[in-house]
């Protein structure tokens, strides 16, 4: 019985990575074909990070994004609140790599996502810092917050629609000077240009 159920997850296992890999090959397919060319991996050996995600004005972001990390063969994953988590999208949602979060409990988010992070052996996380597709001036800082209490780093994750390019740029150890550090993440993105450039105000700001 053991050696059968052993075998059983062997398969399971030699199936999930033939399918990230035929995932790979279609999402690289279809950002060919979109005229879009992905930069950049997430350090080898680097099984934990959170991935900052800029500039985010257009829906278009997410699913460029979410093409470019299938690519690259991350399993990234996002938070969405917990109240989106019912039939008939509860499944949908899990497979793209949702995280429910309860925002009405009396722990903080950033709390909540660093749990997650000590209980995993892999997990990577995208946060758009912008926290919104209108134009903000200041970003969110709760994906420094997460990435420092949790001990992992902040990969930069970038869409550059002048370039048709999208990836991972640098990689930023938090080290809690984030008055600093966040001028260094910010400054990173002042260059790529956005769906919609009127809406992606910090990095002007940056300058």
């Amino acid at each position: 019985m053991y050696f059968h159920r052993h075998l059983r997850q062997g398969e399971f296992y030699i199936f999930a990575d033939q399918f990230a890999h035929m995932l790979s090959f279609i999402a690289r397919v279809i950002l060919r074909l979109m005229g879009w060319k992905v930069n950049g991996v997430i350090p080898p050996g680097t099984k934990k990070c959170v991935i900052a995600a800029a500039p985010h004005t257009s829906y278009w972001d997410f699913v460029i994004g979410r093409l470019a990390y299938w690519q690259m063969g991350i399993k990234a994953h996002f938070l969405i609140k917990k109240e989106i988590f019912k039939f008939p999208f509860k499944r949908l949602i899990l497979n793209m790599g949702g995280i429910p979060v309860d925002r009405g409990k009396s722990t903080n988010m950033v709390d909540q996502v660093v749990k997650i992070f000590d209980k995993s052996d892999s997990f990577y996380l995208v946060i758009t810092p912008e926290g919104t597709r209108k134009p903000v001036r200041h970003w969110k800082k709760g994906f420094y917050y997460i990435a420092l209490q949790a001990q992992v780093p902040i990969a930069l994750g970038y869409i550059d629609y002048a370039k048709k390019e999208g990836g991972v740029g640098k990689v930023i150890l938090p080290d809690g000077n984030i008055e600093e550090q966040m001028k260094e993440i910010i400054a990173f993105y002042k260059d790529m240009t956005p769906k919609y450039p009127d809406r992606f105000l910090a990095a002007q700001d940056s300058e």
